[in-house]
């Protein structure tokens, strides 16, 4: 049997004897947290930003519209189109494409280097992509549409196509445009100032070939047109010629002397031509109500005044 004294004693720092409080585990201070966050408040739900306010110009003015809109008209083709709520920046070509629906000029590059949209603003070739349709409001535009007369492609277009040009058809409008431009500046242009004129149009399938060719076609028979219509007009004046020799003063162009019965005859013994207006024995000149003395002079005679007019000499 122990004795008394060597009964140990519990140890200060040992772990609680198991209950069943330690059973719950770590489930129990779960629960007592969701508990005390019941307790909490809910946070605030976050505000919306405050709107900007519109930038103004100095002085407080407002700005203004980076795209406004406007209102023209266009004479395209020898037509009044009326442009209404186009933004003003649009280019020609939209506005032709896409407003007034020709199709005709195409857009190859927007930027004026392919030569597919080319038109003719007051008779001067432009690339219609580079000029806002606004700015010619007031002018002449005229496009591929406008060469055709009367439902007819012009000679142009058919020199075109007739000798192949038209290829895959993209580009065509604008040369038909640049060849027509240069025909109405110079009505017979040699190849190199045709290869000139071209440059500003690029092409892959023609090969410019038959381009050439087509503007030295339509060159020759615009020429042989015109020659045709000066000798026409040749012969129509001749054949009226003759009419007009016979009877020379009906148009009075012509006056020819002719003789006067009472005029005096000269030395020879033939009559003097009567000539109008011109000084004889019935009037003596104009201004001369008499015949003038034989030995009139008109020097001065000392008196100061002139025999015949009364004047001083």
């Amino acid at each position: 049997m122990p004795e008394a004294g060597n009964v140990p004693e519990p140890a200060t720092g040992s772990e609680p004897a198991e209950g069943p409080a330690s059973e719950a585990g770590p489930e129990a201070g779960h629960e007592a947290g969701a508990e005390h966050d019941d307790d909490r408040e809910p946070a605030p739900a976050p505000q919306p930003a405050p709107e900007d306010e519109a930038p103004s110009a100095p002085g407080g003015l407002p700005l203004p519209d980076e795209h406004p809109l406007a209102a023209y008209t266009l004479s395209v083709n020898g037509v009044e189109r009326p442009v209404e709520g186009a933004w003003i920046g649009e280019s020609l070509l939209y506005v032709l494409r896409e407003r007034l629906g020709l199709a005709g000029a195409k857009d190859g590059c927007a930027q004026g280097e392919c030569g597919a949209c080319n038109v003719q603003v007051d008779g001067r070739l432009v690339a219609s992509c580079l000029v806002p349709a606004a700015t010619t409001a007031g002018s002449e535009v005229r496009t591929v549409e406008g060469l055709a007369c009367d439902g007819e492609a012009s000679d142009v277009q058919r020199a075109l196509a007739a000798h192949g040009a038209v290829q895959c058809g993209f580009c065509v409008p604008g040369m038909a445009m640049t060849v027509h431009d240069l025909l109405e500046g110079n009505p017979a242009p040699t190849p190199l100032e045709t290869r000139q004129a071209l440059c500003g149009n690029l092409c892959r399938c023609s090969g410019y070939r038959g381009v050439l060719d087509a503007v030295e076609d339509v060159a020759a028979s615009r020429r042989e047109a015109s020659e045709e219509r000066a000798a026409a007009k040749e012969e129509a004046a001749g054949a009226a010629w003759p009419a007009e020799a016979e009877d020379p003063g009906a148009t009075g162009q012509f006056a020819f002397p002719q003789e006067h019965e009472d005029a005096a005859p000269d030395t020879t013994g033939q009559p003097r031509p009567h000539v109008p207006h011109q000084a004889g024995p019935e009037t003596y000149g104009a201004g001369l109500p008499y015949a003038p003395p034989p030995e009139a002079s008109y020097a001065h005679d000392g008196t100061g005044t002139h025999p015949q007019d009364g004047g001083q000499a």
